[in-house]
């Protein structure tokens, strides 16, 4: 409870400007090479602090109740974002292939801001994992990248496929497939995101919380 009460009190005109110089466009898969110089990534580096955890992100679209993109935190030795074959950037936060370091609870908010809105809503599956298993997953998607186009789901697949307790997982390329099987492991933690609940800015600092 307190972690979630402290990360309230981040300014909100700075998670506002964030969402706003974020560049969305959840069908868009460029697959471009990009990497940030060595000064940048370590410059970055945000330790959260907590139980190891994995969180993967699916963005739905209400109209057709499907998955359009699928995202994956990591909290290992520190937090970064794996957005595979994602458009999502923001200035100063650097990215190599995909892989966003420097996850803060203002730039994850800014992440899940950008993507729950009038047309689709954001479902975060939180899994406790160990430390080795999260450090594996932060090498797995260091080497994973960049995603081609409409490859993030099963780009994500084969990072899970690699760990302890998600060797079951059926490829394929449905967002909402894989969120589905997520859904049936032990121990997740699940939340939904929508962009017309009132506590949608409470929402989205709890989801980023510290187990």
């Amino acid at each position: 409870m307190q972690a979630i009460l402290s990360l309230r009190t981040l300014p909100q005109l700075r998670i506002l400007v964030l969402v706003v110089l974020a560049v969305v466009t959840l069908s868009a898969c460029a697959g471009e090479r990009v990497w940030a110089p060595d000064a940048a990534v370590q410059a970055a580096r945000y330790v959260h602090g907590g139980q190891a955890e994995l969180t993967v992100v699916t963005v739905m679209n209400y109209s057709t109740k499907r998955g359009d993109h699928t995202a994956l935190f990591i909290n290992a030795d520190e937090r970064v974002l794996f957005d595979p074959a994602g458009s999502w950037k923001l200035p100063n936060v650097p990215e190599r292939n995909d892989l966003h370091y420097g996850m803060t609870p203002q730039i994850g908010a800014s992440y899940y801001l950008s993507h729950t809105r009038e047309t689709h809503y954001t479902v975060v599956q939180r899994i406790p994992v160990s430390m080795e298993t999260a450090l594996r997953a932060k090498q797995l998607a260091s080497e994973a990248g960049p995603v081609p186009p409409a490859h993030c789901a099963v780009s994500t697949i084969a990072i899970l496929r690699e760990l302890p307790g998600f060797g079951d997982l059926r490829s394929g390329y449905y967002p909402h497939r894989l969120m589905e099987q997520i859904a049936a492991k032990p121990g997740v933690i699940t939340s939904e995101l929508h962009y017309d609940a009132p506590s949608i800015n409470a929402d989205v600092y709890a989801v980023q919380s510290r187990l």
